[in-house]
């Protein structure tokens, strides 16, 4: 566990002084540690510059993916994040802000190894439990002849499986995948998988922080600090007309 104390700017009233975040901390590069140990990601900025316009500190606890589902419906924790997808089955448990993030998953593999799903056949492939790439390798694991799926809590673990040849391919989100291969030539993603997914924070269901926090990213989009949060972790600015940078309305089943 790790505290962020955030200096508040009173721009609007918080209906806590500590906001407790959830987040599967490796999950580069949204949330994970750096060379000091301290806690650092495109979430993890973006959680801060929210709880800075609430007035509010934020402590941040390392929770697997597949736990912060039932972490945040318990009231265990404020807000939830790690790339989370917004879905229609999630939303009937949880409640999501507005989308800042348009993403698909990938098929990341050895350079040397297969080049394509076909080319995974008979192979061993690696997901992060509950996440969007393990309910669609599950769901086409017959379609593409995978010999077994493997489920790991996070990314670091897989990729060390996948280095080791315990594994032959990892399908999870493209931009941490793309970032994280960078600077390693041994690794590859292959392929990507159109999903149409976009990330936000997840709340208790009609949770009024959910709404507070919504109206904070309408600001941070307007102002364009998403759109520097986005240059600074993936090295681009936000295309023209993403989530990233457009107002959206908060995501419901209506």
């Amino acid at each position: 566990m790790a505290t962020v104390v955030v200096a508040g700017t009173g721009l609007a009233a918080a209906a806590q002084d500590t906001l407790t975040v959830g987040a599967n901390i490796g999950n580069i590069p949204w949330e994970f540690q750096d060379e000091s140990g301290a806690f650092v990601g495109f979430e993890i900025d973006l959680v801060a510059a929210v709880a800075d316009r609430l007035g509010a500190e934020v402590e941040t606890v390392n929770i697997p993916f597949n736990g912060l589902f039932s972490a945040v419906q318990s009231g265990r924790i404020d807000i939830a994040t790690s790339s989370i997808t917004i879905t229609d089955e999630r939303l009937e448990s949880v409640t999501f802000a507005q989308p800042y993030y348009d993403s698909d998953q990938s098929l990341t593999a050895l350079a040397a190894g297969p080049k394509s799903l076909e080319e995974m056949e008979g192979r061993v492939v690696g997901v992060d439990t509950g996440s969007t790439g393990d309910m669609w390798a599950s769901e086409h694991q017959g379609e593409y002849g995978f010999a077994d799926i493997r489920r790991y809590e996070g990314l670091a673990p897989a990729m060390l499986d996948l280095t080791a040849g315990r594994i032959d391919g990892y399908i999870s989100d493209i931009p941490a995948l793309q970032y994280y291969v960078v600077d390693k030539p041994e690794l590859a993603v292959v392929e990507r998988i159109p999903t149409g997914e976009t990330y936000s924070m997840m709340f208790a269901k009609d949770a009024e922080l959910a709404t507070q926090v919504n109206a904070v990213i309408d600001d941070l989009k307007t102002e364009g600090v998403l759109a520097e949060l986005h240059e600074k972790w993936f090295g681009v600015a936000p295309d023209e007309g993403s989530s990233t940078v457009s107002v959206l309305p908060m995501p419901s089943l209506d």
